[in-house]
C-alpha cells in the first residue's frame, strides 16, 4: 500500500451519469432506460443502470489509477469464499480520451446499506445478534482462504505479517509527522500515534501464523440488507490482502457497528490473540490516518474516538 496523497481525477455527478450510460452501451450493447446516481467517496463514483431489457447493474468509476483492476480482482476472489453474496463483475473499462476515468460494471445487490437502514438500530437484541452471527460466519469463511505469503492479493510476497505491515505502519507515521510539522494534523493524533508506536513490539508480540484473505472494509456501510433487514450482500472491498485476520475486525466497531455486537461476536466464536484489542485500536487509528494522507479528508467524528480508544487500550497493557 503506497502511503501518498492521491490526486483524484475530476468527475462530476452529471459526468458520472453520462459516462455510465455510454459505457453500458459500449460494453454490453444495451440501452439504459433509467440512470441514477448512487454517490461515492474520495475516489469512487457509482451509478445505477436499469436497461430496457430489464437488466440492473451498477457502474463504478475509480478516480485514481490502479484501483479498478484491484477492486475487480478482489470482488471475484472474495465471492469464491463468502457465504453471503458479492456483486459479480460484468466488465472492466480503462479510461481513455472518450471517458477519462477507469470503471467497471457489476451486478446490483438489492436493498440498502445497513448503515442507512435506521430501523435496524431499534431491533431487539436477539435480532441484532442474529445479524452479527450471519455476518461473522460469512467473514470467517473468507478468512478460511489461506495463502503461503502475506501481502496484497495480487502480489503477496512477505514471509510474515510484520514483514508486510511494519514498513507500512512506519511510513504512515513518518508521513503523519510531516503533516503535523506542517500544521495539517492535530497534535492529539500524533501524540496517540507516538505512544502507540513505542509499544509496537508489545502490541504485535504474538506471531500471526496464518495469512488469511480479508475483505479490508467490512463495516455496516458495506453490508446490504433487504426486506425485514435480511442480509443481501457484501460490497466494496478495500485493500484486500492475505493478512492477519484481526485486521478485518477493527471496521466492525466503526459507524454503528457496535450496536450489532459484530466484533464481540466474531471474537466469541473464533477466538482472538492476547493483545487483540490493542491491535484493533492500532489498526483503526493507522487506517484513518492513512486514508487522510491519501485523500486529504479528515473527519473528526471518526478520528477522535479512534484517538481516545488508542489511549484507553495502551493503558491496559
Amino acid at each position: 500500500m503506497k502511503v501518498e496523497r492521491i490526486q483524484a481525477l475530476p468527475l462530476t455527478k452529471k459526468q458520472t451519469l453520462e459516462y455510465a450510460e455510454a459505457v453500458v452501451r459500449q460494453k454490453l450493447g444495451k440501452i439504459a432506460k433509467k440512470v441514477s446516481y448512487l454517490g461515492g467517496g474520495s475516489f469512487g463514483r457509482a451509478a445505477f443502470i436499469r436497461c430496457k431489457d430489464g437488466q440492473r447493474l451498477v457502474v463504478k468509476f475509480l478516480r485514481a489509477k490502479g484501483m479498478m483492476e484491484k477492486e475487480a480482482h478482489d470482488l471475484g476472489l472474495l465471492a469464491k469464499y463468502s457465504t453471503i453474496g458479492m456483486p459479480g463483475v460484468l466488465f472492466t473499462r480503462p479510461g481513455d480520451g472518450e471517458i477519462p476515468v477507469d470503471c467497471y460494471g457489476m451486478e446490483r445487490i438489492e436493498g440498502k446499506s445497513a448503515l442507512f437502514a435506521l430501523g435496524m438500530l431499534f431491533l431487539g437484541k436477539k435480532r441484532r445478534k442474529e445479524f452479527a452471527d450471519r455476518v461473522t460466519a460469512a467473514l470467517h469463511t473468507v478468512h478460511s482462504c489461506k495463502n503461503d505469503k502475506f501481502g496484497d492479493t495480487t502480489n503477496a510476497d512477505c514471509d510474515s505479517w510484520l514483514d508486510y505491515y511494519r514498513p507500512f505502519a512506519a511510513e504512515v507515521l513518518k508521513k503523519a509527522e510531516e503533516y503535523f510539522a506542517a500544521g495539517k494534523l492535530k497534535e492529539k493524533v500524533i501524540v496517540a500515534m507516538r505512544a502507540a508506536w513505542e509499544k509496537f513490539d508489545v502490541i504485535f508480540s504474538e506471531k500471526v501464523n496464518e495469512a488469511c484473505l480479508i475483505h479490508g472494509d467490512l463495516n455496516v456501510g458495506n453490508i446490504m440488507v433487504g426486506k425485514r433487514y435480511r442480509i443481501t450482500g457484501f460490497i466494496d472491498p478495500l485493500n484486500s490482502a492475505y493478512a492477519d485476520r484481526e485486521y478485518d475486525l477493527f471496521q466492525f466497531d466503526n459507524l454503528t457497528g457496535k450496536r450489532f455486537f459484530l466484533r464481540e461476536t466474531y471474537i466469541e466464536k473464533y477466538g482472538a490473540s492476547r493483545y487483540c484489542m490493542q491491535k484493533l485500536a492500532f489498526y483503526g487509528l493507522w487506517n484513518e490516518v492513512y486514508c487522510y494522507i491519501k485523500s486529504g479528508i479528515l473527519v473528526g467524528l471518526i478520528m477522535d474516538p479512534l484517538v481516545r480508544n488508542m489511549h484507553k487500550r495502551l493503558k491496559e497493557l
